[in-house]
């Protein structure tokens, strides 16, 4: 094992999730496949390369439990990859339970304990109950004149394909492709890519012709059931020849005086890096060079390097102080040139501007840095409807789009959870059973669509089912009898209040409880958890038809820009990804609706919430210009009512504390420049309460509001 310490561990935990994360998603791509009837054998041979791979890292860093199951697995898979274990159903669920039992174990490794596991010693039943391996075939090529030296270097898993595809009465093709020693990982992967639509790649070598002093020239064995003139349409190119291999009917006899010479190539698994040790030797060991010898660079072949995410918070708090100093500088600018310094004023406005500029495009680049795509937290989901489903006698179609759609790394952390409450409920509560299914003319598997998109400052996360939809009486007869609702405000609730009641805590309209759900606790956590990522989530649903879930989430939260507010003689900021607008504020169109001021904006009626109101605020005397800023998030928009602008400025947010961490309408604080620190006004929280019909935070012990 190497040496220990805390940055090799970190780079330990955060590759073995990596290679954990692409084993799921290679499984979830087999899965898929297999459920249309098709297979991709390279994709069984990654996963047994990641295990593999995983199996080697754990025994590096000491994760005895990580590299026994590993171990194990291995064997399994290589079994699998070369036909000796059929992929059943049944394999496959192992295999999904094995990545959860990663996660378990990489979890326990990470806070050093050793306390059982349940999913582990689950996995250990199931690999037990799997039957043995069936010893593979020798490989049948008689049939094909095939060159020797190419039959001698197959590997195990190669010649397992090479029959394979003989059996499945495939053509064999040769490629022979000149490819340029600097780029060859990058463009042998890219023919391997562009002929994985046409057929599959056996193995490649050297061809043992020496090209040009940058060139090798690579021998690709390929199996295909198109024709010549298809590939040649497909694949050919300047650099590249097809040729078919010829058919034989009678044995390879080989020609009296000539030595049989095995020619064994020399690399490890994956494929050689450029220009890297490419040579071939004969059984008694002597070398047989292949392309002249030249100086291998020590350049890297990547360009990536992994960054703890701690480090770009830290590196993101120190551009909020100098955004700080930016916001000093200018005003420092500003009172040099009214004090008639105005060529010192102007000089360093000049320096301000080039600093703003720097600063600006700092923020931006560690912005990006942080910025990681939605897929990663929807991969994990997969693997969940895959097993629910399974759980709950039911068939899920999953679909998902917009993975690419990308947001704050930590965001995506937090979602997981959250996210997974919502599929649960959609596949126990949404879906129907297969027979009810088709009683009402519905497919008999049903639909769970995940889709992201961004909008404008904001990701959108849609969670849409076909299933049964929300029973709204079902809901407000178990809010009422809880005590939530009151008898008589029942009647008057709109139909987007009743659906809102699927956040009320406790709630649940199940009268026993599932192995799933139905115990009343997830949907109000759901819309705790998305309020603190500074996020709203809405609900539609009809009858029959299915429910709807909207999640409405800021890119970033980790630096913002934010519009400078005075209420009552005291300074907040309000992000500006939820401010629309900001208008002056004319009584004269203020009316009052069941209750609530209002104010019709462009044909809209648009809700109003006077901020010293709502934080008891006493107003100082004498006249003050009132401004509303309209703020949006998803399709709502609530008026904030404020006394004064006074500007937009970048901001950092700070988290208020443990003591003040139930406080309400309130996101952090932040320094604003002038040794003053402000409140940050959360408006997707003021949304969210002031746009309900009722109370509920009352009644349930929810947060309470300050006033400072």
């Amino acid at each position: 094992m190497i040496e220990i310490t805390d940055k090799t561990r970190d780079e330990f935990f955060s590759e073995a999730q990596e290679i954990i994360e692409t084993l799921s998603r290679n499984l979830l791509s087999i899965d898929a496949m297999e459920k249309q009837g098709r297979t991709d054998p390279s994709l069984v041979n990654e996963a047994f390369r990641a295990v593999h791979t995983l199996k080697g890292l754990a025994g590096l860093f000491g994760a005895t439990r990580i590299g026994s199951i590993s171990h194990t697995l291995e064997d399994l898979l290589d079994d699998v990859r070369l036909g000796r274990q059929p992929l059943t159903v049944a394999v496959l669920d192992v295999l999904f339970v094995a990545v959860e039992a990663y996660h378990r174990l990489l979890a326990a490794e990470k806070s050093s304990t050793d306390e059982p596991i349940p999913v582990l010693d689950e996995l250990l039943t199931r690999l037990a109950a799997i039957g043995g391996a069936v010893p593979s075939r020798p490989t049948q090529q008689d049939e094909y004149d095939l060159d020797p030296g190419m039959l001698a270097v197959l590997t195990e898993y190669e010649e397992h394909r090479l029959r394979s595809n003989i059996e499945q009465g495939l053509n064999l093709y040769r490629l022979r492709v000149a490819f340029d020693l600097n780029t060859i990982d990058k463009a042998l992967e890219e023919i391997k890519d562009r002929a994985k639509l046409h057929g599959e790649i056996i193995t490649y070598l050297p061809t043992g012709d020496v090209g040009g002093g940058d060139t090798i020239d690579l021998d690709l064995m390929m199996a295909s059931s198109e024709d010549l003139a298809v590939l040649v349409g497909a694949l050919g190119a300047d650099n590249i020849v097809i040729e078919a291999v010829p058919r034989r009917r009678r044995p390879t006899v080989r020609p009296m005086g000539v030595p049989a010479v095995a020619v064994v190539i020399e690399q490890s698994e994956p494929a050689p890096a450029a220009g890297g040790g490419l040579s071939v030797r004969r059984e008694d060991e002597v070398p047989v060079p292949v392309v002249e010898h030249h100086e291998a660079s020590l350049r890297s072949v990547t360009q990536t390097v992994r960054v703890d995410i701690r480090k770009l918070d830290h590196l993101m708090n120190i551009v909020g102080e100098l955004a700080i100093v930016r916001s000093a500088l200018s005003r420092l600018a500003e009172r040099l040139r009214a004090e008639g310094q105005r060529q010192f004023g102007s000089e360093l406005m000049r320096m301000h501007r080039s600093f703003d500029r720097r600063l600006a495009e700092l923020q931006d680049g560690i912005l990006e840095v942080r910025m990681v795509p939605l897929g990663q937290v929807f991969d994990r989901l997969a693997r969940v409807v895959r097993q629910i489903s399974r759980d709950a006698g039911k068939e899920i179609r999953l679909v998902i789009t917009g993975a690419e759609t990308e947001i704050d790394k930590l965001i995506v952390e937090e979602l997981s959870d959250p996210l997974m409450h919502m599929i649960r409920n959609a596949i126990d509560h949404g879906i129907e059973k297969s027979d009810v299914r088709a009683s009402v003319g519905k497919p008999t598997a049903g639909t769970i669509a995940l889709n992201a998109f961004q909008k404008g400052n904001h990701v959108m996360i849609e969670i849409e089912d076909d299933g049964a939809g929300i029973d709204e009486a079902v809901l407000l007869t178990k809010a009422v009898a809880m005590g939530k609702v009151g008898t008589a405000e029942a009647s008057d609730l709109s139909r987007d209040e009743l659906l809102a009641l699927i956040f009320l805590p406790g709630l649940s309209t199940r009268d026993a409880a599932s192995d799933l759900s139905g115990r009343g606790v997830g949907m109000d956590v759901v819309k705790t958890n998305i309020g603190k990522l500074g996020g709203v989530i809405d609900v539609q649903s009809e009858r029959g038809i299915g429910t709807k879930l909207t999640i409405t989430l800021p890119i970033t939260l980790a630096i913002v820009s934010a519009l400078i507010v005075d209420v009552a003689g005291r300074t907040y900021a309000i992000p500006l990804a939820t401010v629309s607008e900001a208008i002056r504020l004319d009584e004269s169109g203020v009316r009052v609706v069941d209750g609530r001021e209002v104010m019709t904006l462009r044909g809209s009626t648009l809700p109003l919430c006077r901020l010293h109101r709502l934080l008891r605020l006493d107003v100082p005397p004498g006249w003050r210009r009132q401004f509303v800023v309209v703020a949006a998030v998803g399709n709502r928009r609530l008026g904030l009512v404020v006394d004064d602008l006074f500007g937009q400025q970048d901001i950092v947010i700070k988290p208020l504390g443990r003591s003040l961490r139930e406080v309400r309408g309130f996101s952090g604080a932040t320094e604003l420049g002038d040794q003053r620190v402000g409140l940050v006004i959360d408006a997707a929280a003021l949304i969210d309460e002031l746009l309900t019909g009722f109370e509920t935070r009352e009644r349930s012990g929810g947060r309470r509001w300050v006033t400072s």
